[in-house]
């Protein structure tokens, strides 16, 4: 009877085995859906994404497959791509929202596939937010911290040099808010606590127009600043949710000479968020102040590991506390922004 025991044991333990050998892949296929491509801070974030899963690859002796969807802005797209994506079962999908309330539409039809996914960038709505990462993960950034760096660069220079910000000597920074999209959380807050938190530090400001919705773009940003200065001279500083934004407006202001980089030229206080490439490169050369840089290379790192920690390990965060710092809702981390300035650009 010892026998018989000892060799059913020994059998399971053989069945156990193959069991795990066989549910272990070598190689996993994942969807990465964009709300769109030819945005420059997802572009990086695309791009570190496809960089991270080579290396994260190589350190987990896996090949990992990205497949990425470009949704065009256009969340009714986004759901059709979901919906090929469900057809090709692959092991993940990383959801970047066309649109902040359209998450709950993508998680019902992805836990009905059971196909595990998480949420990156944009966040879903707050009136969705519990339901739709519950079950799921989110990796984006504390909507309001680049507003408040965005405010406290602006104190900084105003401590430092109040006349070279308040060109006409009034006492008061006449200015114009640049924002992002209507309804995104990280637009509302980085425009609400940009001049928020720089009046909080005791820059006297007063805001000239309306907000400008100008949808992250460049060239939407370029027409809104020439209509814009053509009726209010006045302005002295330009606070933009994104340098995408930044960079249009400095277009705009060049072709009345400002901001032009060019000793001798006047110029007026541009402030960004992201720190791209071109906006880099145009702090170097004098023609904006500053921006707040939002890290798309660790962004699409985090991604990256919390996909393949879940996929491996059943867990999204644990395993990983060492390297990021889980936020209260237990679902989520922020990648933190930094200060750019003319200064510390190099």
């Amino acid at each position: 009877m010892k026998k018989l025991v000892s060799l059913l044991l020994a059998l399971c333990m053989v069945l156990g085995c193959a069991a795990a050998l066989a549910e272990a892949k070598s190689e996993y296929n994942v969807t990465v859906l964009v709300w769109k491509f030819d945005d420059t801070y997802g572009s990086s974030v695309r791009q570190a994404m496809i960089k991270w899963a080579d290396t994260i690859g190589e350190e987990l002796g896996v090949k990992i497959n990205l497949d990425l969807q470009d949704a065009g802005d256009d969340m009714a797209r986004q759901v059709e791509q979901c919906d090929q994506a469900i057809g090709k079962n692959p092991d993940f999908v990383i959801i970047n929202l066309a649109e902040p309330a359209g998450g709950q539409t993508l998680v019902d039809k992805l836990s009905a596939a059971g196909i595990p996914y998480l949420f990156y960038n944009i966040p879903p709505s707050d009136e969705t937010y519990d339901s739709v990462v519950k079950d799921s993960f989110f990796v984006g950034t504390l909507p309001r911290e680049a507003g408040d760096m965005q405010g406290e660069i602006l104190a900084d220079l105003w401590t430092a040099d109040a006349a070279a910000i308040d060109k006409n000597g009034d006492g008061t920074v006449q200015f114009v808010e640049f924002k992002g999209v209507a309804n995104n959380p990280e637009a509302i807050a980085r425009t609400q606590y940009s001049e928020e938190t720089a009046k909080e530090l005791g820059v006297p400001l007063d805001m000239v127009t309306d907000i400008i919705v100008a949808d992250w773009d460049t060239t939407k940003a370029n027409d809104a600043m020439l209509s814009t200065w053509q009726s209010h001279p006045e302005i002295e500083l330009v606070f933009a949710n994104n340098d995408d934004m930044a960079i249009g407006v400095i277009a705009a202001l060049n072709q009345s000479g400002y901001n032009t980089g060019n000793e001798g030229d006047p110029s007026i206080t541009v402030i960004g968020v992201d720190a791209t490439d071109a906006a880099i490169e145009a702090i170097k050369a004098g023609k904006m102040t500053a921006t707040v840089k939002q890290d798309g290379d660790a962004m699409g790192e985090a991604n990256i590991r919390f996909m393949m920690n879940k996929l491996l390990n059943g867990d999204y965060y644990a395993g990983l506390e060492d390297q990021y710092k889980l936020n209260e809702d237990g679902v989520s981390v922020y990648i933190p922004y930094a200060k750019i300035t003319a200064d510390s650009v190099d």
